[in-house]
């Protein structure tokens, strides 16, 4: 199902599209680039946020690529159809195995050699910001969003697919999620944020919660900014930073530090 339309953004995509080609016209498709592949059954979805600021800038200008495959085309007979009832019944409609390899085959045919295949799912493992580094530091990723009840179990059992959730809540579908770790890895990319460091000091970057921030007006409503903040003396500057994030973390966040503390 080579001919199987599919839309690609950020670099030109040798496969047919029936879509607007806005994105995909403007930089050629070259090898070695980072590359995010979705299935999902709302490909115009996409890019969606990750169209926009810095994100999107990278996505214009090739720094990383996007491409969503639309699941309907691979559906059973005259209407497409995707999904069927749950085998031993219950409520809801199940995503057909037959449907969802055939669009696997498909997409894995252009995914990088050692990106992940990944279903979202909310009895996956939970997303966090070390496995957007792994992410990041690999060539890419493919995700599969699902919908309705979920995926045929043996689809992700032949595939060996990796379950991950956004956090312990359920979406209807897993566009949205897909876009957030998405934004979570590309941000880690060279480049893409411009100022390197500010991915290092950030939340999460060092197991901890991210400090207070401030800027001007030095005096807003009768609150002002910390005097340390004002006081040139980068060493004191960085112990209270590194304080108020042990203290935060310690308040809103100390299954973080029982991570620290966890030898495994």
């Amino acid at each position: 199902m080579s001919d199987t339309p599919s839309r690609s953004h950020g670099r030109k995509s040798i496969t047919a599209s029936l879509q607007p080609r806005d994105l995909m016209e403007q930089n050629p498709r070259l090898s070695g680039v980072w590359l995010a592949q979705i299935i999902t059954l709302f490909p115009d979805a996409f890019p969606g946020v990750l169209g926009e600021s810095l994100t999107g800038k990278a996505l214009k200008e090739g720094a990383w690529q996007l491409k969503a495959v639309d699941l309907r085309p691979f559906g059973n007979g005259k209407h497409r159809n995707v999904d069927d009832t749950p085998a031993g019944g219950g409520a809801g409609m199940v995503l057909r195995a037959d449907v969802m390899g055939r669009a696997i085959d498909h997409t894995l045919r252009s995914a990088p050699e050692g990106a992940p295949l990944v279903y979202l799912s909310p009895r996956g493992k939970r997303f966090d910001q070390a496995m957007a580094r792994d992410w990041a530091q690999g060539p890419g990723v493919t995700l599969i969003c699902g919908r309705f009840e979920g995926l045929d179990q043996r689809v992700i059992d032949h595939y060996a697919i990796q379950e991950v959730s956004l956090g312990d809540f359920v979406l209807t579908g897993g566009e949205i999620a897909a876009q957030a770790m998405i934004d979570a890895a590309v941000r880690l990319r060279p480049g893409v944020l411009g100022n390197e460091a500010s991915a290092e000091d950030e939340s999460f970057s060092d197991g901890l919660l991210e400090h207070p921030q401030y800027t001007r007006p030095a005096e807003w409503n009768g609150l002002s900014i910390p005097a340390v903040l004002q006081s040139g003396h980068h060493g004191e500057i960085e112990n209270w930073r590194k304080a108020q994030s042990q203290d935060l973390t310690r308040q809103r966040r100390p299954d973080l530090l029982s991570d620290q503390d966890d030898p495994e």
